[in-house]
């Protein structure tokens, strides 16, 4: 049954582009209710879309009806110049039968290619002509309309089917697109669709050409329009990322996610991150929504790993070791050298204000130094002390202070399955044969956070159930808004010393490090409440823990320190510990 109706779908499409004629309004309906027809019997089997395509006339008639279609279109684009009310009239009624032509035709081929290689290969020389067509139906007149806007998007599906799944035609299209001018770029205008369906046919078409390919992929990052793209995707994540649960939009965001996996499992966000980078510019909302959804990723594989994935997911962890921790170096002493500028003091052992420029400098020093000079880096937090310098509250703080906030759960994450996985195999109930402990590499890379825990207990008063405090418990004048108000600032303190808990751990090298530092101090004055950083006390107490645990020298320090009163009913010290504070 389903070979006759193949056959019967060949036929009655030869038929209709035999008897067609663009000039002629009843030809062009007829044309139209047989494209129709005839895609929603393709659209029943493969069997019926094999025996169609069988037919080698039939993509003789398809091909040069995608070519008069495009003509045609091209040539009332041209012409499409009349002013009075007739002419007008005329114009827009040819223009809405072309319009239905397209689509028609869209859908005919898209339905006829479809899980079909054969139909794939032979369809694939229309691509030019569909992408011509897509590219006027993407112009921002056209995306003005709501149908030009449909026929755009069975335009896309009609492209996506041609290629998906047939590696051969995926690559020839991929690489086609990423060397086009950037104004004939359709899947950038596509990028900027408002409409939702749209939106989520092209994610979908992006998806499967790259799906499975690391070179494809690669194109993204290497291409200036493979970057126009990846920067339209991350734009539609943002705008995304707020859609009613089952809505198109949700729907894309999850491909987009996807999209992004494909980055992350390979190895290539930290040529991305650079490829988003602006000269003078610490740290960009495109590189911060790229480690929103480095994040994501790594809390959720986390969460779901199985033993059969686990392999995969360790070798993704280890390419965005080094990444990571050059990040924390950067982000971290950038916002260091911001808060000591902010409030007039004098950095310790520096005499002189810093840049983003000197960042940077000091960023591919750091980078290039060993782990044990590292270690010898660490110093203790020394009192920041009052100049002449005025206060020079840096705009890009806040944003710095953000994607810090990132880095820091992005290494957290990794540092806990690392251990965990350390666990595994001194337990004899691991599979993985080869393992490298990310969280020895970052104890070796990683300096001594305890100098930004200290200055940022100076700088961002805590809020004890919803009031702002100074670090002396005094209340903040509430004449001016506390810069530490602004949501860049939210969780950095918490996951600070979490990250710091983590690390030490069952490490006596981190235990001393911190303690010579001058840390316990500092993580003692963090076990209070603050409404900035949500259990923040909880996870100050437990690296606490980890610090005192099997270390006499840092249990002596803690023992000589006496409260100056009583623990309240509320968990804090009714008074600051003065002998803690330095």
């Amino acid at each position: 049954m389903d070979y006759a109706q193949g056959s019967a779908v060949a036929v009655q499409f030869r038929q209709a582009c035999a008897d067609c004629n663009f000039k002629d309004k009843r030809r062009v309906r007829s044309l139209i209710g047989v494209l129709d027809s005839t895609a929603q019997a393709l659209a029943q089997s493969d069997v019926v879309r094999s025996q169609a395509g069988a037919d080698l006339k039939l993509w003789t008639d398809l091909r040069k009806l995608w070519r008069d279609l495009t003509r045609m279109q091209l040539s009332f684009w041209d012409n499409d110049d009349s002013d009075d009310e007739t002419g007008e009239s005329e114009s827009t009624s040819q223009e809405a039968s072309l319009r239905q032509v397209c689509m028609s035709l869209a859908k005919f081929t898209r339905n006829l290619v479809a899980g079909v290689p054969a139909n794939q290969s032979r369809a694939y020389e229309n691509e030019p002509d569909m992408r011509r067509l897509l590219h006027f139906y993407t112009s921002w007149s056209a995306m003005e309309d709501s149908e030009s806007v449909a026929t755009a998007r069975v335009l896309t599906q009609a492209l996506s089917n041609t290629v998906t799944a047939n590696d051969t035609l995926v690559a020839s299209l991929w690489e086609s697109y990423m060397n086009l001018p950037e104004d004939q770029v359709v899947l950038l205008r596509l990028l900027g669709s408002p409409d939702e369906r749209t939106l989520l046919t092209t994610l979908i078409f992006i998806l499967n050409c790259i799906h499975g390919s690391k070179k494809r992929t690669q194109l993204l990052t290497k291409s200036n329009v493979g970057v126009r793209i990846c920067i339209g995707l991350l734009d539609n994540m943002v705008r995304l990322h707020e859609a009613q649960e089952g809505s198109e939009g949700a729907k894309a965001f999850d491909v987009g996610y996807a999209i992004f996996t494909q980055f992350i499992e390979g190895g290539l966000v930290p040529d991305l991150y650079k490829k988003f980078q602006i000269p003078k510019e610490i740290v960009t909302p495109h590189q911060t929504t790229l480690l929103k959804l480095v994040d994501s990723y790594l809390q959720s594989t986390q969460l779901n790993a199985t033993a059969i994935q686990l392999p995969d997911i360790l070798h993704t962890h280890e390419s965005l070791g080094s990444f990571l921790a050059k990040r924390f170096f950067t982000l971290s002493n950038y916002a260091q050298k911001a808060i000591h500028r902010s409030l007039g003091m004098v950095p310790p052992s520096k005499n002189k204000l810093t840049s983003v420029e000197d960042t940077q400098r000091e960023r591919s020093s750091s980078d290039s130094t060993s782990s044990s000079a590292t270690s010898s880096a660490i110093s203790s937090p020394s009192p920041v002390m009052p100049c002449d310098f005025p206060q020079e509250l840096d705009v890009m703080l806040p944003k710095v202070c953000e994607a810090l906030v990132l880095v820091t759960q992005c290494i957290i994450t990794i540092c806990l399955e690392a251990e965990e996985q350390q666990t595994r195999i001194e337990e004899g109930i691991s599979t993985v044969v080869t393992f490298t402990n990310l969280k020895n590499y970052f104890i070796q890379k990683k300096h001594s956070d305890v100098e930004l825990l200290h200055i940022l207990d100076i700088f961002l008063p805590r809020i004890n159930f919803g009031k702002p405090v100074n670090a002396d418990g005094t209340p903040v004048s509430t004449s001016q808004p506390s810069v530490g108000e602004s949501s860049g600032f939210s969780y950095l303190k918490r996951d600070l010393v979490r990250l710091l808990g983590v690390l030490s751990h069952g490490v006596k090298s981190v235990q001393d490090r911190t303690r010579e530092a001058g840390g316990l101090a500092v993580v003692m004055n963090l076990c209070v409440v603050d409404e900035r950083n949500p259990y923040l006390r909880e996870h100050a107490i437990f690296t606490l823990h980890n610090l005192l645990k099997d270390s006499p020298e840092n249990q002596q320090f803690v023992d000589s320190v006496k409260p100056s009163q009583e623990w309240a009913e509320d968990g804090t010290l009714k008074s600051r510990v003065g002998a803690v504070r330095k």
